[in-house]
């Protein structure tokens, strides 16, 4: 009787989290502009559905997408950077991570990935809300890149870490929610019997980490990131 083949243990690389981050920010762009055009909003005066429909009216479909190459610019630096180093560090560690240890380690990766991510992400607030903006103000960024020159040109290079101390700071709680607590759950679901490790295991997993402490301190980094209007 032939023995029983080993499965092949499953490696995550430290950039995988990045990338993945990278095309869920191409596809969900949409809602995260009509976000930021409802957080900064004077007065409420629409919902979501509203504000969608009124951006496209206004701008047309492919104003939907102002601001995506910063949106995928942000995700390929503050989620490479946050993801990498927790990662990481979990790979070398070899044994597997105390809630404490991880909570640890989650917020600090997520606090520097926020400082990395902060010039990218203040760019695009601004790409987003330009079209708020009349039309002899608007900054006009061709894409991230030209954002981010125009900026180290214009206003010099401090000036693309406005808001960085609310961006770290929810980066920090943002990456205690999504990675310590996912690798907390995953662990239960696996210890029930019920769960292997796979991918509905993870999308449980995920859908149960909380995020909900980290809204207020979106709302005041939008506002930062928006100072300099």
């Amino acid at each position: 009787m032939s023995a029983t083949k080993e499965a092949p243990k499953k490696v995550g690389y430290w950039y995988f989290g990045g990338c993945a981050s990278a095309m869920a920010a191409a596809c969900t762009h949409p809602l995260d502009l009509i976000k930021v055009h409802l957080q900064t909003q004077q007065k409420k005066e629409v919902g979501m559905i509203g504000m969608g429909i009124r951006v496209f009216k206004r701008d047309g479909f492919f104003a939907l997408y102002n601001g995506i190459s910063a949106s995928i610019l942000r995700q390929l630096t503050y989620s490479m950077t946050r993801f990498g180093m927790y990662e990481t560090y979990k790979q070398r560690k070899g044994s597997p991570m105390t809630f404490t240890e991880s909570g640890v380690v989650a917020c600090v990766s997520g606090f520097c990935g926020g400082i990395v991510g902060n010039p990218a992400d203040m760019v695009n607030v601004r790409m987003q809300n330009d079209m708020k903006i009349p039309a002899a103000e608007r900054r006009n960024y061709k894409h991230a890149i030209d954002g981010l020159i125009q900026v180290i040109r214009n206003e010099g290079t401090l000036k693309l870490f406005n808001g960085v101390s609310m961006t770290s700071v929810r980066a920090a709680f943002m990456t205690f929610g999504q990675l310590a607590f996912y690798d907390k759950f995953k662990i239960l679901l696996l210890n029930t019997g019920y769960f292997d490790d796979k991918p509905v295991t993870h999308m449980i997993a995920s859908a149960s980490a909380p995020q909900m402490c980290v809204r207020t301190n979106e709302y005041l980094k939008q506002s930062f990131c928006l100072l300099c209007h």
